[in-house]
């Protein structure tokens, strides 16, 4: 399943150690976290799920094993609530076992980490998916909405009911624009496909995920995808004789029967780049979203579940989007009430996508409050 990302990793690291897998834990490398002679770092992460959930905690966590890799000593706390007190908790024993460079590596994590950034000027911090920064606070993420739309290329394809689903966390701009991208891409290749979403309002909750998913199968879906944290999605998907797209991790063993691809990140593109900006003293605050032509975003390969011609259709979509060919958010583009939202040949801009609070002609569903 990890292939792909694996391969990454091996390619730029030759190789790197795990750890123990306890809730709070600290691994090293035996030297003194410097990356040969540079400043002395120790990076921490707090983490909202397991490292190995099989989706988007593990994906960070292949992250934090490259920057090991590089030399450098790490430490994380896994299953931590987003709350603002068990986020600054959480910060503060990093911070007491000797970490100075925090990574949170979820949305909810936001207001703790402000807090802790205030609290603790000398110490820098990042936090994943978020929009507020200071001096020693920046933000990160990947324009993974790139690769939704080629899975949505893929979704579109295979699709013979033209009624897909999707599982849905929050009903916030990342989740929406991701949304959008996916329905996007399905409708280039197959206009009369429609993406009926569920909110779950968690990230991390299996039995709900699985459950939506079921309600959406129900209903006459014959493809699920996803924005969620755990494949539970997918074996409802297998179960159900229906096919999916993963998220945030390659995950073919989870649903072999039903996979087609993922919509993934490569985080350790970023965290290796921002260790090596605190470690060489060029690290400084700021509003990292990059994509496929960084290697920040990838689609996992695709398996021999897609429909024939899936993978000529990807490839010539890949191509334009990181030439600068294709911007999948180009009007016209209306809304999911036929409103005119983006005039024809009009790019949104990357503030306009960070911050898209409405639903592309062709979504089912309702934001949620």
């Amino acid at each position: 399943m990890k292939k792909k990302l694996l391969a990454a990793l091996l390619a730029a690291t030759c190789l790197f150690t795990g750890c123990s897998g306890s809730s709070t834990d600290s691994s090293s490398t035996g030297n003194d976290g410097s990356a040969a002679g540079g400043n002395t770092v120790k990076a921490g992460f707090v983490y909202i799920g397991k490292i190995d959930d099989g989706g988007y905690t593990q994906a960070h966590d292949a992250g934090r094993k490259a920057v090991e890799a590089m030399g450098v000593e790490t430490a994380y706390i896994e299953d931590v609530p987003e709350t603002v007190s068990d986020t600054c908790d959480a910060i503060r024993t990093l911070i007491e076992e000797g970490c100075n460079l925090i990574y949170t590596n979820s949305f909810g994590f936001m207001e703790g980490t402000v807090e802790m950034a205030k609290e603790y000027p000398d110490v820098k911090f990042a936090h994943c998916s978020g929009y507020q920064r200071s001096d020693n606070m920046s933000t990160y993420f990947g324009k993974v909405y790139q690769a939704r739309y080629l899975s949505g290329i893929v979704a579109g394809m295979k699709t013979e009911a033209n009624r897909i689903g999707y599982v849905a966390a929050k009903g916030i701009p990342e989740v929406i624009r991701g949304i959008n991208a996916f329905t996007l891409g399905v409708q280039s290749v197959n206009p009369d496909a429609t993406v009926e979403v569920v909110f779950t309002d968690t990230w991390y909750d299996p039995a709900v995920e699985k459950q939506a998913a079921l309600e959406l199968l129900n209903k006459g879906v014959d493809v699920i995808a996803q924005h969620q944290d755990t494949t539970a999605p997918q074996i409802a998907a297998q179960e159900k004789g229906a096919f999916c797209i993963g998220y945030n991790f390659p995950t073919s063993d989870a649903a072999p029967g039903a996979y087609l691809t993922a919509a993934c990140f490569n985080w350790p593109t970023f965290y290796t780049d921002d260790v090596k900006r605190a470690v060489d003293g060029t690290w400084s605050s700021r509003a990292y979203w990059e994509g496929l032509a960084a290697n920040m975003t990838y689609l996992d390969d695709l398996t021999d579940l897609c429909a024939e011609g899936t993978q000529e259709k990807v490839d010539t979509a890949k191509n334009a989007i990181i030439s600068g060919e294709l911007e999948p958010f180009t009007g016209p583009l209306y809304d999911q009430d036929g409103n005119l939202k983006v005039e024809e040949g009009v790019k949104m801009t990357d503030d306009e996508i960070w911050n898209m609070s409405w639903f592309v002609k062709g979504v089912v569903g309702t934001i949620p409050a």
